[in-house]
């Protein structure tokens, strides 16, 4: 009789139950961050799991920071507007270290000082700069050198990725979510830069949050949230849950 009093309450948790509409599959992918040689093996799985299985409806969201830290960001973005112009349901949300990108590119020297810290040295690398000449500008050149570098068609692109998607059960978003804020009033600042108060959060949110930003050995699944950035840029790992009906899986390029 004890035991039934004191047993632990089960606790209900949204990802068991989520689903997306019938018809459809969606594979998201994780902070690509450079890491152009890793993307195209990752996509060459997708192809190959979607074409294993049934007819569906099927779409491609990178969850964002495709840029920084990598040594191609150039490539990446370069292969990310191919298969958009390829296969056209893929979907883009903007990360943080693309609204960084976006400033830097207006030749902003604040804006361009911050980039380098964060990872957008190899960025500015990856595109027609020899590090002779990166070396020999300070930042006032270099702010005014980076608009010349970045293709507009770059720029363009980038500056039209979405801040998040809702697909069925799920909301697809870059950083996270601000607890207790309706989704459609969730700030872009939240969206693409928050850690702490979202992972702290236990409480189910209207949707479960699959996301990025955060790096973690390997996938988190907490009861509210889906996290899938494992740190492609440093372990070689990039990771796409791949999602249809009632059903979650992963696909990686781990050995």
């Amino acid at each position: 009789m004890l035991k039934r009093l004191f047993r632990k309450k089960e606790i209900s948790r949204p990802i068991d139950s989520a689903t997306i509409p019938e018809g459809r599959r969606v594979y998201a992918i994780g902070d690509v961050h450079g890491r152009n040689d890793l993307l195209q093996q990752l996509l060459d799985k997708i192809i190959k799991d979607d074409g294993e299985r049934g007819d569906a409806e099927s779409e491609i969201i990178f969850l964002g920071d495709l840029v920084d830290r990598g040594p191609d960001s150039c490539g990446v973005i370069d292969t990310a507007m191919q298969i958009k112009a390829k296969l056209g349901d893929i979907r883009f949300l903007m990360g943080n270290h693309e609204e960084v990108y976006l400033s830097a590119a207006t030749g902003d020297e604040k804006a361009v000082r911050f980039f380098n810290r964060i990872g957008g040295r190899e960025t500015i690398l990856s595109y027609e700069i020899t590090m002779k000449e990166y070396m020999e500008l300070d930042m006032v050149q270099l702010a005014q050198r980076i608009p010349e570098i970045f293709p507009q068609s770059h720029i363009d692109f980038i500056a039209g990725f979405e801040d998040q998607i809702v697909i069925g059960d799920y909301a697809f978003v870059h950083a996270g979510v601000r607890p207790g804020v309706k989704l459609t009033e969730q700030r872009p600042k939240d969206l693409r830069w928050i850690r702490e108060d979202f992972l702290a959060e236990d409480e189910p949110h209207e949707k479960v949050i699959v996301y990025g930003h955060t790096i973690n050995e390997d996938v988190v699944e907490a009861g509210n949230r889906i996290g899938i950035d494992t740190g492609a840029y440093y372990s070689e790992k990039l990771t796409a849950l791949v999602l249809e009906g009632a059903e979650r899986r992963y696909l990686d390029t781990s050995a």
